[in-house]
């Protein structure tokens, strides 16, 4: 069983181009969202909320929006790095079976959050253990989860009702998959190569690198959700 975890972690992959469309049994869902709903949350406030999105028209102008805003990141690169960045698929809005929007209500608990009075993010990072219990439970029911950064908080909001106060922080592509690609796409297509552990890992104070033993330096998953 601890072996199987190890590779499930290293097989959990962010899915664009491999979803196949087909519907999540419901008792698998169920399973993905008590995994994520059972996530550790500062103060044991649980700041998530689970919108659940499978309308066509949603999701059609969702990724209109989401490509908009891929041209204006284009439109900030080099010719040879958005030469590289044109060959990437960056979501799986339509191809995906359900879209999950992950949200975060910092109110939900105050004002006395117990763990949040010196680190105003810690609910933030509460959902985002939440979004990591879901990909990997996902993941564990070869299911597919894709992450969607591009888009303004302020036009998801709208487009599905979010109330005021309260963030979108992902919008995940959920559904089954083909495959998962040994490599992340990121790192396939040549926009960046993961660091090794060794470099990520400090001694005592930062920037004291003595290295790692050679059976603790794997190479992590890309940096960015890949």
């Amino acid at each position: 069983m601890t072996q199987a975890f190890y590779e499930l972690v290293t097989r959990r992959r962010d899915v664009r181009a491999e979803f196949t469309g087909e519907p999540i049994p419901g008792d698998v869902l169920d399973r993905i969202l008590t995994a994520a709903h059972a996530a550790p949350s500062v103060g044991l406030t649980q700041p998530w909320d689970f919108v659940l999105v499978s309308s066509t028209e949603t999701r059609k102008a969702f990724r209109e929006h989401v490509l908009a805003e891929r041209s204006v990141f284009a439109g900030t690169l080099s010719p040879e790095r958005n030469a590289t960045f044109d060959r990437i698929k960056i979501e799986g809005i339509l191809e995906s079976s359900l879209g999950i929007v992950v949200t975060y209500d910092p109110a939900r608990g105050a004002p006395h959050v117990l763990g949040r009075h010196a680190i105003g993010d810690a609910g933030l990072y509460s959902v985002c253990l939440a979004i990591e219990n879901l990909w990997l439970a996902a993941t564990a029911e070869n299911i597919g989860v894709g992450w969607v950064s591009f888009y303004r908080e302020e036009f998801l909001s709208q487009l599905i009702g979010i109330p005021d106060g309260i963030r979108p922080i992902a919008w995940l592509c959920v559904g089954p998959v083909s495959r998962l690609h040994e490599t992340p796409d990121l790192e396939r297509h040549g926009w960046r190569r993961r660091r090794p552990l060794a470099a990520a890992t400090h001694l005592e104070r930062f920037g004291d690198q003595p290295g790692v033993h050679n059976s603790c330096a794997t190479e992590p998953d890309e940096t960015s959700t890949q």
